[in-house]
C-alpha cells in the first residue's frame, strides 16, 4: 500500500450513497436547523432583524429562511449542489458583514465576532469541498 492508499473498507464506506448523504446532513445541519428554527420562532427571529438593523424585519426574516432551506435542500437533494454551496457561502459572507463585523467591535465582542467570522470561513471551505466532491462524482457516473 503507497502512502496515499488507504484502506479498502475505509474507501468503501467514503463512496458509498450513504457516506454522500451524511455529510451532506450533517455540513447543512445549521442551517437546516436555522431555517425551521426562524421560521417556528417567527416573532423573536423578526425581533432580531429589527436588532441588527434589517428592515422591513419581516421580509428580512423570510428572505433568511427561504436561504438557508433552499440551500440545504439543493445540497440534501444533490441537485445544483454547487448553487446550494453557492447560497449559503454567499449567506455566510453576507453574514459576517452584517452581524458579524469585528473589526468595528470593542473587546470582548470583537473576540467572540472575530471566532465566529472564522468559523463561518471555514464552512465556506467546507462547501468549496462540497461542490468539488459533487463534480467529481458526477463525472464518474
Amino acid at each position: 500500500m503507497g502512502r496515499n492508499d488507504m484502506p479498502r473498507v475505509i474507501a468503501t464506506i467514503l463512496d458509498s450513497g450513504a457516506c454522500w448523504f451524511v455529510a451532506r446532513l450533517v455540513l447543512t445541519f445549521v442551517f437546516w436547523g436555522a431555517g425551521i428554527g426562524h421560521l417556528v420562532d417567527f416573532k423573536v427571529s423578526v425581533a432580531e432583524m429589527k436588532a441588527h438593523g434589517l428592515e422591513p424585519a419581516a421580509l428580512m426574516n423570510i428572505l433568511l429562511v427561504v436561504t438557508l432551506l433552499l440551500g440545504s435542500l439543493l445540497i440534501l437533494l444533490d441537485r445544483w449542489l454547487w448553487l446550494g454551496c453557492g447560497i449559503l457561502s454567499g449567506f455566510l459572507v453576507v453574514a459576517i458583514v452584517l452581524a458579524h463585523h469585528f473589526w468595528t467591535m470593542a473587546e470582548p465582542e470583537r473576540t467572540i465576532h472575530f471566532r465566529v467570522a472564522t468559523e463561518h470561513i471555514s464552512l465556506i471551505g467546507g462547501f468549496m469541498a462540497l461542490a468539488i466532491a459533487g463534480r467529481l462524482r458526477d463525472l464518474r457516473r
